[in-house]
């Protein structure tokens, strides 16, 4: 099944189709979808907004983090709807143990985007952190009615319950 396509301009009908096929019993199937709505996400602003969030992916890779968080900082300066990039913070952040600035990143995304299963799944990361797990389950289980096969967000919530009794 091909759904991703050699363009950036999806229509809500196909972005439909993808959140459709999330739900498919078909690993494959699922996995393909779960690509596509990556590369959508990455690509919303074009070879120049995907370039930059890969430098900062780079510089945070090789331990400048202060460097990537600039970049991507500054790319929210000039692109304040680039969901993505807000999601990309929100990663640096946490990876940081910056948990509260992680939270209002992953916000953003989800006010921009709000079928933003990676930034769900984030902020869920993120409350867990610190120790809020209602907040951490709620967004666990938001993620997984967007990707309802996603084991590892089921886990969460288990690990997350068991901490509440």
């Amino acid at each position: 099944m091909d759904l991703i396509h050699d363009r950036d301009n999806f229509s809500m009908d196909e972005i439909k189709i993808l959140l459709d096929a999330l739900k498919d019993p078909d690993e494959e199937v699922r996995a393909d979808a779960t690509q596509a709505l990556w590369q959508i996400w990455f690509s919303q602003k074009g070879a120049v907004g995907l370039h930059t969030l890969q430098r900062a992916q780079v510089l945070l890779e090789s331990g400048q983090a202060l460097e990537a968080e600039s970049v991507l900082s500054e790319l929210l300066e000039h692109q304040p709807d680039f969901a993505e990039a807000w999601n990309r913070r929100a990663v640096l952040y946490f990876v940081q143990q910056q948990y509260r600035r992680a939270i209002a990143d992953c916000e953003k995304v989800l006010e921009l985007n709000p079928i933003h299963f990676g930034a769900l799944h984030g902020l869920g990361l993120c409350y867990a952190a610190i120790g809020d797990y209602r907040d951490a389950i709620a967004a666990f289980r938001q993620a997984l009615e967007i990707q309802p096969y996603a084991i590892e967000n089921q886990r969460l919530i288990l690990e997350c319950t068991a901490k509440l009794s």
